[in-house]
């Protein structure tokens, strides 16, 4: 295990998010799409339903986007903004099917500052261990996905949004192939 179980439910969240205006795709266009988004990761608590909520996490998910490929000192700035704004305060919580995790605002605060302190938190993890080259770009030249590698042997290079990495492969086996009939 590399980080906790919520640690990686939240980093798999984050680039979820960020994914979601992958590759010039606009996958939260509506408020359906962010209720579908958050039903999918599991995201408890309040929601408006509100076109100032879906503007605030697509907010979010630029500065979260930004942070991805940024360096340590940066993105500890970051993490550090996104806790402040929020009025974080870390505590153990246990509800629905999870078990003990850090949450560090209550269920009613505002969506993006919910979203935000958990990436945050996560984001924490990730910078104290030293593992900020796990999280990366998809390898592909078509794709600006970003990826999020928990591999023991750091080997992941394509993202889970389409299938960059058979694309890859099969790119490469036909060069292989050319290269050996001429």
């Amino acid at each position: 295990m590399l980080f906790a179980p919520d640690t990686e439910v939240a980093l798999r969240s984050v680039v979820n998010l960020i994914n979601t205006a992958a590759n010039g795709e606009e996958l939260l266009a509506t408020l359906e799409d962010l209720d579908s988004f958050l039903d999918a990761e599991g995201f408890s608590g309040s929601r408006a339903n509100s076109p100032s909520e879906l503007n605030s996490i697509k907010r979010l998910r630029s500065e979260l986007a930004a942070l991805w490929t940024s360096d340590e000192d940066t993105a500890a700035k970051t993490v550090n903004k996104l806790l402040a704004d929020a009025k974080a305060l870390p505590q153990l919580v246990k509800h629905d099917h999870w078990d003990w995790h850090l949450h560090a605002t209550t269920p009613e605060a505002p969506l993006a500052d919910r979203m935000g302190t958990e990436a945050a938190m996560a984001i924490i993890d990730v910078i104290r261990s030293r593992e900020m080259d796990r999280m990366r770009v998809c390898a592909a030249d078509d794709c600006d996905a970003v990826v999020l590698d928990l591999s023991r042997n750091r080997s992941k290079l394509y993202c889970d949004t389409g299938n960059c990495a058979n694309r890859a492969h099969v790119a490469a086996y036909r060069a292989r192939k050319a290269a050996g009939s001429e």
